[in-house]
């Protein structure tokens, strides 16, 4: 049993209660996964975030899914491992230390390898704390004892195991291919690290001259640059008009190199001229019909997009500039004879934002089908990757149907070196996990690997893989879960399954939460050029990481995008309040009562039952909703409990006792509210960790800390329908007695005479038996409830289900001003009795739709048509007065 003498300021201050929790948390070890064979194993892994800086709104949207269902788990029993890492981000990160080194007036090439990555390191370190700090400030329950890094010596190992064994599988080849170039960064990159924008560019018509003298061949472009390295023009075999013409050669303009007319089926006969010039060395689809006809390979840039010696006389221009002044050389000689205004999709890098060039390299590649195929395989089977929403798993087998090989060598020096020597007289290639035994005679490859060649390993590699036997391998691989957003479905989630199931032969995960993007309020998508962004550090600096990670995580559903709103932010703060002032308005009035002291055997109001019965019903609908990452709907019944429930309605009516001279009744009331807050804060704990923690805290409770207190489960015993439905009848008169009050402003402070006309007897017991929550909460001079009573004259009237409402206000309100209120009533009644006979009169949905629901609609129309009859028959009887 704790001490819980309560410490709650009176002012809800997010910033101090959330100082030093987090150390406190880390310090006790909660958050620790410690391989209780008793209890059964949760575990996610974090997506690990670049190890370059700041973490954006995103970040914290992801890691607070995560956080919530390990918070969650755990406190239902679960042995949970949430390990925390960060990814080396090879071309992110060397682009961050080359330009600090720049600003040192010094470069890479000044340090050389070996000490430009040490410097790489250092960098690391320092941005490193930077992430786990802003974790901290989100409350991400991680268990640092096993955090993890993609370059650190464990998951190198199982890099180079990786490459090896696909290497001596066949699945990992070298070849000269076109690649995209990012000629900024000067590294190959992957297709799905090009973003491929609209531009306003253009075609650009010429004729290529016959080497013989006898015409031209039209052909267009909309790079001119390329054509230096033309080595060919091509035309359909089919095509009538180039019959003749195939065979025979063409002059290639400017550079005078005699090149062959092929026949390919690949060209578009009726596309353009039906004659396209080949550029094998600067074009994927060129690059292939070259080898169909063993065309010569030119190419005419260097690395970083200038133009090199075969460009001749534009050698060292860069390539746009070249562009233009290529235009201007070919329209002087007549060989351009149009331009036409083309808006066509050009390859950017993510990465650096430069136009990525198509361009010949010797890379490394994943022969990614086999990969495919078993990828593919699994989804048909029952121990699939299970995708939230299902929707997306369209996604990812389109584009695992669709795969392409896979360039995972970086012309990088920060990341995993290529685990591949070649022999310096002999040529010979060797791959193996470690070095040659004769080092000095053999030469490593100078690039790196593909940063998502790593990460696709994370759920395994972070776990001891290689080593099968490896405990935390053994006992928390597969993951339960991943949660990441949509765009990275292709950049990573696909490459985790297909390696997963390569090297382990199981799923790396059973289940991927999607989510979305995080928006602008407009709509608009963040980022630094439309200077829209927020830094989720100062959002948690002025409202409190809880209203944060609340709105983050309750805004809106699994894979749909969510629009940051700093008013809807300021509404949970308002919430997170409510919750501290009600709270410490309870502790206030539990006079020092110990856990040990609270009874729930005593006789209960029907306010208390109700309280017991709707935590009950909370408890279960959340617990349901969580578990289908529903945390959307979870955040909508944690907040009509909270708000409207107990702290509106129940703390309100629990003043009656507690301010009363029932010792009895007090204690019971104090044990109500101190097991239903208990339970509450639990509940609320995995979405707004801290303040829970600091309310918890203060009241009676056992263990150390919530958040390895048990996760609350349903008490039948305290489940009272009865109770419910009495109390609803309660609430639905005090309501319609202030709304009357409001609508003649009538102050509650005014006593007024109240009439109650019960349906039945039943009714008429619930009444009189509740009789002090009306006196209190309506402020009556005068309470008659009766069965059988006569209709008062000049009178404001109310219906609910079972009880007609009569408030005698001669003197107080104008007839006919009633009248068209009980009109405005009246429509209203009718306009749901119309809603619900034409959907019972609907066969669709009477033979469709489950027995209770449409009996559920057949009360309600019952319901409705009563409450109409009542009203008219009121406004018949004021009419007559």
């Amino acid at each position: 049993m704790e001490d819980n003498k309560m410490t709650m300021p009176t002012k809800y201050e997010p910033q101090r209660i959330e100082k030093g929790r987090y150390q406190w948390w880390l310090d006790g070890k909660f958050f620790e996964a410690n391989n209780d064979p008793d209890k059964e194993p949760y575990t996610i892994v974090i997506p690990p975030p670049n190890v370059t800086g700041r973490l954006h709104l995103g970040h914290a949207w992801d890691t607070t899914l995560q956080d919530i269902l390990t918070r969650m788990k755990r406190m239902q029993g679960y042995d949970v491992l949430w390990l925390p890492g960060m990814d080396h981000a090879g071309i992110a990160t060397q682009a961050k230390v080359e330009e600090k080194l720049r600003e040192e007036g010094t470069s890479r090439y000044d340090l050389g390898r070996e000490k430009f990555v040490e410097e790489t390191w250092k960098w690391k370190e320092e941005y490193a704390d930077f992430i786990r700090q802003q974790w901290a400030k989100l409350g991400l329950g991680l268990d640092y004892s096993r955090e993890r890094f993609t370059l650190d010596e464990g998951l190198s190992k199982a890099v180079r195991e990786v490459f090896v064994k696909l290497y001596k599988k066949g699945l990992i080849y070298r070849g000269e291919y076109i690649i995209n170039w990012d000629p900024v960064t000067k590294t190959a990159i992957s297709d799905i690290e090009v973003i491929h924008k609209d531009v306003q560019g253009a075609f650009y018509h010429m004729h290529y001259p016959l080497a013989d003298g006898t015409g031209a061949i039209e052909v267009a472009t909309t790079r001119p640059e390329t054509m230096l390295g033309d080595t060919a023009v091509a035309v359909h075999p089919d095509d009538e008009r180039y019959q003749h013409l195939i065979g025979k050669t063409v002059l290639l303009p400017i550079v005078g190199r005699e090149i062959p007319i092929v026949a390919d089926d690949y060209v578009d006969k009726d596309f353009g001229s039906g004659a396209v010039k080949i550029t094998p060395a600067h074009d994927p689809n060129d690059f292939e019909i070259g080898n169909r006809h063993n065309l010569e390979r030119v190419l005419v840039m260097n690395e970083d997009g200038t133009m090199n010696g075969n460009a001749g006389k534009y050698q060292g221009m860069d390539r746009f500039d070249c562009r233009k002044k290529i235009i201007k050389d070919l329209q002087d000689q007549g060989v351009l004879f149009q331009i036409e205004d083309h808006m066509h999709s050009v390859g950017h890098s993510e990465r650096s934002g430069a136009v990525v060039e198509p361009y010949l390299s010797t890379q490394w590649f994943v022969n990614m089908q086999p990969l495919a195929d078993q990828a593919l395989e699994l989804q048909k089977q029952e121990e699939k990757v299970n995708f939230v929403p299902d929707r997306f798993e369209k996604t990812y087998l389109r584009w695992m149907e669709n795969i392409r090989d896979w360039c995972i060598s970086r012309q990088l020096w920060w990341g995993h070196r290529i685990p591949a020597w070649y022999h310096k007289e002999t040529g010979e290639v060797y791959v193996g996990n470690e070095a040659p035994a004769d080092e000095e005679n053999w030469e490593q490859d100078q690039d790196v690997l593909d940063t998502w060649f790593s990460s696709a390993l994370w759920p395994f590699s972070t776990m001891g893989w290689p080593d099968p036997n490896a405990e935390d391998f053994q006992r928390y691989y597969p993951n339960n879960a991943l949660v990441t957003g949509y765009d990275i479905i292709f950049f990573w989630v696909s490459r985790m399954i297909f390696q997963g199931i390569e090297f382990t032969g199981k799923r790396p995960f059973n289940d991927v939460l999607i989510h979305g993007l995080i928006r602008a309020e407009d709509g608009r998508k963040m980022s630094k050029s439309l200077g829209n962004g927020v830094d989720p550090m100062d959002v948690i600096d002025q409202y409190g990481a809880d209203s944060l990670r609340y709105f983050l995580a309750t805004g809106s559903s699994p894979g749909q995008d969510l629009r940051f709103s700093m008013e809807k932010i300021e509404s949970i703060w308002n919430f997170a309040n409510k919750i501290w002032n009600a709270s410490r308005f309870a502790l206030m009035n539990m006079d020092g009562l110990k856990q040990e002291e609270i009874d729930l055997t005593g006789e209960k109001n029907v306010a208390d039952k109700w309280i017991l019965t709707r935590l009950n019903d909370t408890i279960d609908t959340v617990t349901k909703l969580a578990d289908k990452y529903e945390f959307g709907e979870v955040g909508r019944a944690l907040y009509n409990f909270i708000w409207d429930d107990l702290c509106d309605w129940y703390i309100e009516m629990a003043k009656l006792p507690l301010y009363g001279e029932d010792e009895a009744a007090k204690k019971t009331t104090r044990s109500v509210l101190a097991y239903v807050l208990d339970n509450t804060m639990r509940l609320i704990h995995p979405f707004m960790p801290f303040i829970s923690e600091e309310i918890w805290q203060n009241l009676p409770h056992e263990g150390k800390s919530i958040t390895v207190a048990a996760w609350p489960t349903v008490n039948e015993q305290f489940t009272d329908n009865q109770a419910a439905g009495e109390m609803k009848l309660l609430m639905d008169i005090i309501r319609a007695v202030r709304n009357i009050r409001a609508e003649v402003n009538t102050p509650m402070s005014k006593q007024i005479k109240l009439m109650l006309k019960a349906k039945d007897e039943e009714t008429l017991a619930a009444l009189e038996k509740n009789k002090s929550f009306i006196e209190k909460f309506c402020n009556p001079e005068e309470l008659i409830i009766s069965t059988d009573m006569k209709t008062p004259e000049k009178s404001m009237t109310a219906v609910v289900t079972g009880v007609e409402l009569f408030l005698p206000l001669a003197g107080l309100i104008n007839i006919d001003e009633e009248i068209k209120r009980l009109e405005k009533e009246w429509e209203k009644w009718n306009k749901e009795v119309e809603r619900v006979q034409k959907k019972l009169s609907n066969e669709k949905f009477t033979s469709k739709a489950p027995e209770a629901v449409v009996e559920e609609e057949r009360a309600k129309e019952k319901d409705y048509v009563v409450k109409r009859s009542i009203v008219e028959e009121r406004m018949k009887e004021l009419k007559n007065i």
